[in-house]
Formats: C-alpha cells, structure tokens, sequence
C-alpha cells in the first residue's frame, strides 16, 4: 500500500473514534487538509512549512516544488511517516531529514530524482521501510553509496530501476553490485619546480629517508634532493660536480651511499659517503677506455653481488657491466659492442636476471644471465627505432614500454618465450615512455618534445593503457626521465625536462562517488 494508502487510513481511523480536534491556529498550512497527527498537502508550489510538532505522519502528493532544502522538517522530531510522492521533486539536500529522529516511514517514489545525496538517511536510526521506485536514477558513482549502505540497514528498500546509463537501464538498483563501480580516480597537479634542466631522477632511501638525486649536465652536478619538514617542500641537500653529465645512479650498502655519475666528456666516476655525516667524495674513474660516450646507467644484482650496466653511445666504446670487487666497481664484461646502444632495462624473467638493450642500429636485444655473464637470448621483433624500454609487472605479467622517437610506442607483453605486441600509441617526438606504480595504480608516462606529455593508467580488466590526463599546461619542456617518491604519505611525481626546469607533481585521490 502506498504512502497516500497509509495515511488515508489513519484518517479514517481517527474520523471512527470520533476525533473533532483541530490544528491549533497556523499549524496547517494552506493547500493541507490536518488533522490530530496527520497531514494531507496537495497542489502545493512550494515545501508547506509550520506544521504542528506533534504530527506523526505527513503525505505530500501532487505539488509542484521540485527542491528540498536542509532541515526542511525542522521541528517535527516525533514524525513516524514522511510520504513525498508524485510531485516534481528532482533535488533534495543531504540534511533534508535532519532532526526527523522518530521516523520509519519514508517513501520519495515517483519523483525525478536522478541520485540521493550521501548521508541522507545519517541520524535515521529508526527507519524500518523505504520507498525509492518510481525515480529516474542514474546507476552511476552517485549511487555507489546507497548500494553500500542498503544491505547493512536495518530497513527494508524499495528501489526501482536504473534509467541510465544505457547499459544499465531497467536494471532493478537492488541487482547492481556495488564492486563493479570504478569511482576511485586520481589526478596529478603541479606541487614544485626546481630551476635546472635535467636528464634524469632517481629515488633512493637512505637512513630511512627518502632522496632524489638529479642528473644536471648543464648545472655540471648530481643535485640530490631531500624533504624539509619545515617547508613542506624538496630541498637541496648536496650536490657532486659531475659536468657533461647524463646519468647518476644511487647505490646504498648499510650505512655506505654510491652515486656513479655517468659523464659524456671527462670520464664517468664513482663517489661514495662512508659513514652518515660525511660528504660524498669520488673515489674511483670507471673503465675509461670502455665508456667513451655513455647515454644511460642502470643497478642490478647478480649472484648477491651489486653491478651497474653503463650503456655507450659511441662506436669505438662499448656498453660495460661493471660489478663490486673490493673497494670498487671493476669490468665484468663488455656487452653489444659497436651496436651505439641508447638504453638499458634490467629485469626478471622466469626468475633470473635479465637485460635488454637498446640501440640506434638495430632492434632492442634481450640478454639473460648464465654461466657468470650475460648471453643472448632474442631481440624483439617488429621493434624498429626504439630508442628505450621499461618495463612493469601487473597480475602476473609482465609489460614492455617501449620508446620511439619517430613512429608508435608500443606495449609488449611477454608470452614466455618472448615479447608480443599489445599495444600501440602515437608518440611523434618521445624520448621516455615510463611505468610507474603510485599507490594502488599502475601508470605509464609518455613524455613528448612536441605536445603535452601522455598519463595512462592500466586497466585490469582490459589488461591495456587507457588515458588518464595530460600534463601541463604549461608543458613539459623535453622531458627525459620520470620518478615517483612517497613522503609522509603523499605521492610525488618527479619530471626532468632537457630543455625546461625540473617539475614535480602531487598525485590526488578522488572520490567520483562523494
């Protein structure tokens, strides 16, 4: 029986025992019919105010207001049933309800209520039946939380049916399964610059604090970057004279800290920080007469021993894998010589260690660990002028980004004997194509000297790269490395930009469903 039903009999009710009580003067107002406890408004252009405070139910049927502000009951705390039914209702405020603590009869069907707001039914502890049917619901984010809230009430809910969008149309609420909603969405908002071009960033921790350190060849240094607390922002905590420089890559070991500052003129070198307190100082020239023009360095572990690959540029020298002995860093074998390789990936493939090169003169090349060296394994086919590869792991798989300049980026992902193409993206003007994990999302980085850089994000049921948002305006001026770093839990995005200042970015979470 409806709200209008209900209230009918109880009228009728009270007309049998002979009720002649009448409203006190201004206790029902115009277009109201009112009795003892009970309130009949109809044809009404506006919400009826001034009822009395003792009215324990109330029908309002057939009026023309379409909003219902907060506290639009104010003063009715001993209301039992509230029936809003069949007007032109299409809003209604979060606190509309506010106040209305002994209700449990509420019905707002047949209205053209496309959501609810959240916390509607806040401080209602004692509804027992709910009417929703009869409204046009959007079965979108907004409704999320009323899919949540409905099995843990102790009502019971009529909902109807969904009116979009159109895959879901005519689907009755109460089907839906509030796990399928995707209203979780995050964006990435400009925090801080740092003022020097840069080629590229790497994170590290040390003494359990989170560092960044920058490769600036035309500063001439490795600036590492640190957190101030005070400041709420990144600071300078010291910088290693590194001209020409292309790449730094950290290494801690305890309470040891390794930078090696790849250089294109005067020599890669290694400068290492003792004990906390001291100063990096370089301590040792890498292989000088291997790394001639080196483009790229990268850590690795083999056999529980630290390594760095140096990737070289140059046809006379050649990429160089360099591992711990002693005090320092020494050849451990020469790789891909005359091939001018442009970039290096370590990863892991079927447990063990593996390294893919890339190169201006022929598709990237996989190597994996055997016998105490690095052997040829494959290349990757249908990979012509890739200039970079990173890679990632997402439910078990693992993807290839790879870089080119000229032509498509592509996704790969490896079928157990070697890397198939999944996706293609255009990239005209690409020199870093990154994934990154940033709290719960898998995201991928297109960087472009010519356009906005490209944010996608995996979709796991898809299993590919959909785009997420752009960066800038203004931007990014020739970005060439990208890094995430968490601190006091807060997401940052490090971008270094070749011809522009290094910015970073701060990942927000949205909540589509609020």
């Amino acid at each position: 029986m409806g709200g209008a039903g209900i209230l009918l009999l109880l009228l009728l009710a009270e007309a049998r025992m002979g009720v002649s009580w009448r409203p006190p003067k201004g206790k029902c107002p115009l277009s109201c019919s009112c009795s003892k406890d009970s309130a009949l408004c109809e044809g009404s252009p506006d919400l009826p105010e001034n009822f009395s405070p003792t009215l324990l139910s109330l029908l309002l049927t057939f009026n023309s207001f379409s909003v219902i502000e907060d506290d639009a009951f104010a003063g009715l705390s001993h209301l039992q049933y509230l029936f809003i039914e069949d007007n032109e209702i299409g809003s209604i405020s979060k606190n509309a309800l506010r106040g209305l603590r002994s209700l449990t009869h509420l019905s707002l069907a047949n209205n053209h209520l496309e959501t609810l707001p959240r916390f509607l039914f806040r401080g209602l502890e004692t509804l027992t039946h709910v009417d929703l049917r009869g409204n046009p619901f959007q079965c979108d984010c907004r409704v999320l939380w009323l899919l949540q809230w409905m099995p843990s009430a102790n009502a019971s809910v009529g909902t109807g049916a969904c009116a979009g969008p159109t895959a879901l149309a005519h689907m009755q609420l109460r089907h839906l399964d509030p796990k399928t909603f995707k209203c979780r969405a995050i964006e990435l908002s400009r925090f801080q610059t740092v003022g020097e071009s840069a080629l590229g960033v790497e994170p590290f921790s040390y003494q359990g604090e989170p560092h960044v350190v920058l490769a600036q060849p035309f500063a001439g240094r490795c600036l590492i970057l640190t957190w101030d607390y005070s400041l709420q922002r990144f600071r300078p905590e010291e910088e290693l004279s590194a001209p020409s420089v292309v790449s730094c890559k950290p290494l801690v070991l305890g309470l040891r800290l390794f930078v090696l500052a790849a250089r294109l003129w005067g020599g890669s070198q290694l400068w290492s920080r003792p004990t906390p307190g001291l100063r990096l100082a370089p301590t040792q020239a890498l292989a000088p007469k291997r790394l001639l023009r080196p483009n790229d360095a990268e850590l690795l572990w083999l056999d529980g021993q630290p390594c760095f690959v140096v990737v070289d540029a140059s046809k006379a020298g050649s990429t160089t894998l360099l591992c711990r002995d002693g005090p320092g860093f020494y050849p451990r074998q020469s790789l891909h010589a005359w091939h001018r390789d442009t970039d290096a990936e370590v990863l892991e493939l079927g447990g063990r260690p593996h390294l893919l090169l890339a190169s201006a003169s022929q598709r990237p090349v996989l190597f994996h660990w055997f016998g105490g060296r690095f052997e040829r394994r494959t290349d990757i086919p249908e990979a012509e002028d890739v200039y970079a590869t990173r890679h990632f792991q997402a439910n078990g798989d693992v993807f290839l980004c790879l870089t080119r300049y000229i032509g498509d980026s592509m996704v790969m992902r490896w079928d157990g004997s070697m890397f198939r193409l999944l996706q293609q993206l255009p990239s005209r003007g690409a020199h870093v194509f990154q994934p990154l994990l940033i709290a719960k999302d898998q995201l991928a980085i297109l960087g472009s000297d010519f356009a906005f850089s490209q944010v996608f994000r995996l979709d796991p049921d898809k299993g590919l790269l959909e785009s997420l948002q752009e960066l800038g305006p203004p931007a990014l001026v020739a970005p060439r490395a990208f890094a995430h770093i968490t601190m006091a839990g807060r997401h940052f995005l490090f971008a270094a930009c070749f011809k522009g200042p290094t910015q970073i970015y701060q990942l927000h979470e949205l909540d589509l469903s609020a």
